[in-house]
């Protein structure tokens, strides 16, 4: 277990933000953890629990305890002709992950390749990217109580998993520490290309196929679009996609007859935040040392020595255009520190 006081997290969130946590602790096991609980009464003082940091805008220093978890492993526990579960420790890359189960043959995450953060956040954040969410894959979620140091599976069903949301980031909020989460895969060839450009860059590249081909595709589609957090600090996709009415989105249509959108069902449609922002002129523009990305409209980026506060504000600003043009409330997938 490793315990540090006053603790640079500059590694540790993908914004770049140049801050100190009071202390520091990091586990290797659920163990580890339960003892900590334990002896700690962690929940009687302020704490947080991080994964990659990559879902964080720290306004400054955090006064108080960080925990992350350092729990790796990948074990098979069922298996079938159709499907296999794998049991995945929270503390591992969620991308390494991906690259796993496509080396192995297994279908169902390769959409969601180069995503960034961990296992135990993508439960709790219920990641997802082209058509593809990470409930639809997820079988249960281990947790220990902060408060009790016991321990409780949650399975699919109870996780209240919705569009970014789910039990762990509201009524359980700061409750319950993820520390492993089981993935069932497909054995069998089933593929989602229809979200984005998948198909099309898949027919450019003229090759079979494949669960490789489409992860090739998705992280190259992800890198022309989204900057390295190490060379431009940022949290990825900053604002959710938001979902309307049927009646909101035929009125928009009426003044925007080529507005990108996807059906939900029949009474909701996603219209893509990134579009709105980009139409309100804010593509590459910059307020002081933060800036929106001059590729994706959808992504702040802190151009050097921003503070939170400054990302903050131009942020305040992008969802007061969007408000004012469009009538719709678009709202941050970053978690403010």
């Amino acid at each position: 277990m490793k315990i540090e006081t006053r603790y640079p997290l500059l590694a540790h969130n993908t914004f770049g933000m140049d801050v100190k946590a009071a202390r520091f602790v990091e586990y290797d096991s659920e163990e580890e953890l339960c003892d900590f609980l334990n002896a700690e009464k962690v929940h009687l003082h302020p704490f947080l629990h991080i994964g990659g940091g990559s879902n964080l805008l720290f306004k400054g220093d955090y006064d108080g305890l960080i925990l992350h978890s350092a729990i790796r492993g990948r074990e098979v526990v069922a298996e079938t002709a159709d499907y296999v579960d794998v049991r995945v420790g929270a503390g591992e890359v969620w991308d390494d992950f991906v690259a796993y189960t496509v080396g192995q043959g297994w279908y169902g995450a390769e959409n969601l390749s180069l995503i960034p953060g961990e296992v135990g956040a993508s439960a709790v954040q219920n990641i997802g990217a082209y058509g593809v969410e990470v409930k639809d894959l997820i079988v249960s979620v281990d947790t220990i109580e902060v408060a009790t140091a016991e321990k409780r599976v949650f399975p699919t069903e109870e996780c209240r998993y919705a569009y970014r949301e789910s039990i762990f980031k509201n009524e359980l909020k700061g409750r319950y520490i993820v520390t492993y989460v089981t993935y069932r895969l497909s054995k069998l060839p089933v593929f989602h290309l229809d979200y984005g450009n998948i198909r099309a860059e898949l027919e450019k590249m003229q090759c079979p196929l494949s669960l490789q081909t489409v992860r090739d595709v998705v992280i190259a589609i992800r890198k022309s679009k989204l900057p390295d957090p190490a060379e431009l600090g940022n949290a990825g996709s900053f604002f959710m996609n938001p979902i309307v009415s049927r009646n909101k989105f035929e009125e928009l249509l009426k003044e925007y007859p080529s507005m990108p959108h996807y059906i939900v069902d029949e009474n909701r449609v996603k219209i893509p935040a990134g579009w709105m922002i980009d139409q309100c002129g804010w593509k590459g523009k910059a307020l002081g040392r933060a800036a929106v990305h001059d590729k994706q409209a959808l992504v702040l980026v802190n151009l050097g020595g921003a503070t939170g506060a400054e990302v903050m504000h131009l942020a305040e600003e992008v969802v007061r255009s969007v408000r004012d043009r469009f009538g719709i409330e678009i709202h941050p997938e970053v978690n403010y520190i």
